[in-house]
């Protein structure tokens, strides 16, 4: 900057400023004025500039790194979340074939116990029948043995007359009393 300002002003465009005065010139004031600004500006607000330039590069290396950051846990977490769900896939295959073991295992027990009432509950009608069965026998003797005893009856009462009678008794009292004059 100060090789342009050293060019322009020994170039003789503009003479030495000896005299002070008023440039009426609009262009060439304009000119000066934004060259001088400009230059302040630049000279003076080269560390501002850098200094918020910087800031804002940093803010940016800061936002990066922290999505970054953010995009490794979300895929870690990602990842844990698929192995988690894996596990719990392999758990329910597991509870499923389980479950069904255990569904087989439990109608088979349930069959065997059918069978096994099915086999007591034939087993007592047999005894029932059995039992039954020897109740109706024993009635039947029963029934029998009476009719035999009311024929019988029946049948002596029709022979017994008082000749037969007396012959019973005489035949059995009979015998005492010869013993007994025997034994005189």
């Amino acid at each position: 900057m100060q090789n342009i300002i050293n060019l322009v002003i020994f170039s003789g465009y503009w003479p030495i400023a000896g005299n002070f005065g008023l440039n009426t010139n609009l262009l060439e004031t304009n000119l000066i004025n934004l060259s001088v600004v400009l230059g302040l500006s630049v000279y003076f607000g080269k560390g501002v500039l850098n200094n918020l330039l910087s800031n804002r590069k940093q803010t940016i290396l800061n936002t990066i790194n922290d999505a970054e950051k953010r995009y490794n846990e979300a895929t870690d977490k990602l990842n844990q979340a698929r192995t988690r769900l894996e596990r719990a896939k392999i758990k329910a295959d597991e509870i499923r074939v389980n479950g069904f073991s255990q569904i087989e295992r439990e109608k088979r027990e349930l069959v065997d116990a059918a069978d096994e009432d099915s086999k007591r509950l034939e087993d007592s009608k047999n005894a029932t029948i059995r039992f039954e069965e020897q109740r109706a026998i024993e009635q039947v003797r029963q029934q029998v043995s009476r009719l035999a005893l009311e024929r019988a009856l029946e049948a002596s009462n029709k022979r017994l007359n008082n000749e037969l009678h007396s012959r019973v008794i005489d035949y059995h009292i009979g015998p005492p009393r010869a013993m007994e004059s025997t034994t005189n």
